[in-house]
């Protein structure tokens, strides 16, 4: 399944943590706060428990969507949808 990690936190070590863990995940940086790739139900449960050992939950924001190819295909991207200096090719295959 492709799963989007979208955030806003607060504290420089949480936010640091969770980037790192989303890439270990083998999620790719879209933009700064916000990764894309695909992870099985483990890996995403996995992910979940990483991230909320270290955030906030009374300050922070974390978004875990869950979709198919197709639902993907379907997202509307305008401007500068991603930032060239962070997204490869793998990501862009995903939505072509």
């Amino acid at each position: 399944m492709i799963i989007w990690v979208l955030y806003d936190i607060k504290n420089n070590s949480a936010r640091n943590y969770v980037a790192k863990a989303c890439k270990h995940a083998g999620l790719y940086r879209v933009q700064y706060s916000c990764f894309l790739g695909s992870l099985n139900d483990n890996e995403k449960d996995s992910l979940e428990l990483q991230i909320e050992k270290v955030i906030n939950e009374e300050t922070d924001k974390i978004y875990i969507f869950r979709m198919n190819k197709e639902q993907l295909k379907d997202c509307t991207m305008l401007g500068q949808a991603f930032d060239d200096k962070l997204v490869t090719d793998e990501v862009k295959a995903l939505f072509f």
